[in-house]
């Protein structure tokens, strides 16, 4: 099992241009620790972190990666009659409602709170919950200097909730996804390495780690591993995950967020149906090739990677 599990990181840990090589070396392994940590209890409970608010989006709003990735780990979980609850940014949270709602996900509660607001009371709400593990994807984290910025080193703290806070808020393990550096979670890899790798890794390397890392050439292909890692590990889990890692399920979700959340793309900074910049038949590129690797231990139906992608609204 777990040479299947490394054989889907491997696919998984292609840069796409962020100097991510020694890090995605560093986290070897960081998905079966993932898988693990979730699999390991019969019925977990669990807490989904995600958002990261674009301020020089047009318009101002959510990234499309993150929530889109968080809502179909909130369906798996969901459709399998787990406790799942969704944070964010108030900011973010039309995005995230947007996304669960595609999902088919929209009786996971979604807790939002503001920049500057006191997560304590959130913090005891998940503890009530008896939540024992959070997950953190694509969430912006704080550097050394206590800020929060983006990867062009801009500061976003007056948009950004302190959910790092919450992730490390009580008993649970934490799992992070992410794959700039600037995510909750990187404050596990090696001193200096985000610094010395990521262009302006210096200013935005987060320093919050998480128990168990996971990282990406794009954060999304992330919750494509760990739902493909979760459906080997648990077989009564796997007809879930796999009704998830669909690619016209993916698409719906996207598209939802961008027309109602609205979300943008984090890269192009445009209102459109693409994750980093990129439509989402390279996405559902990865997620074929991720099936692809399961395929020896799990009977998987073929489908058709999707390859629409379209703009939405002001987007050049």
């Amino acid at each position: 099992m777990q040479a299947r599990i490394d054989r889907i990181e491997s696919i998984i840990h292609r840069d796409v241009g962020r100097g991510m090589e020694r890090i995605f070396q560093a986290t070897r392994g960081g998905l079966w620790d993932a898988a693990r940590t979730l699999a390991a209890t019969e019925r977990p409970r669990i807490g989904l972190i995600t958002g990261f608010f674009v301020p020089g989006g047009r318009p101002p709003a959510a990234e499309t990666d993150g929530p889109a990735g968080a809502a179909l780990l909130a369906r798996t979980f969901d459709s399998l009659g787990l406790t799942c609850r969704l944070a964010t940014d108030e900011d973010c949270r039309s995005a995230c409602e947007a996304a669960l709602q595609a999902a088919g996900a929209v009786s996971v509660p979604v807790d939002s709170i503001r920049p500057h607001e006191d997560p304590a009371a959130l913090a005891a709400r998940w503890q009530a919950a008896g939540l024992d593990c959070v997950i953190a994807i694509e969430r912006c984290g704080p550097g050394i200097d206590g800020a929060f910025r983006n990867m062009r080193g801009v500061d976003i703290s007056a948009h950004a909730a302190r959910l790092d806070h919450l992730f490390r808020g009580g008993a649970w393990r934490t799992v992070a996804v992410g794959d700039g550096g600037n995510e909750l979670g990187m404050g596990s890899l090696p001193p200096g390495l985000v610094a010395g790798d990521v262009p302006l890794g210096p200013l935005i390397g987060c320093i919050v780690p998480a128990d168990c890392l996971v990282t990406a050439g794009v954060s999304h292909w992330g919750a494509y591993a760990l739902l493909a890692a979760l459906a080997v590990l648990r077989p009564d889990w796997a007809l879930a995950a796999l009704e998830s890692l669909d690619p016209t399920l993916d698409y719906a979700v996207v598209e939802a967020m961008v027309r109602d959340g609205p979300a943008v793309d984090g890269v192009s900074l445009n209102r459109s149906v693409t994750i980093d910049a990129q439509v989402m038949a390279v996405h559902h590129g990865v997620l074929a090739g991720i099936r692809d690797a399961m395929q020896p231990e799990l009977d998987l139906p073929d489908r058709e990677p999707g390859s629409r992608s379209h703009s939405i609204g002001n987007s050049t």
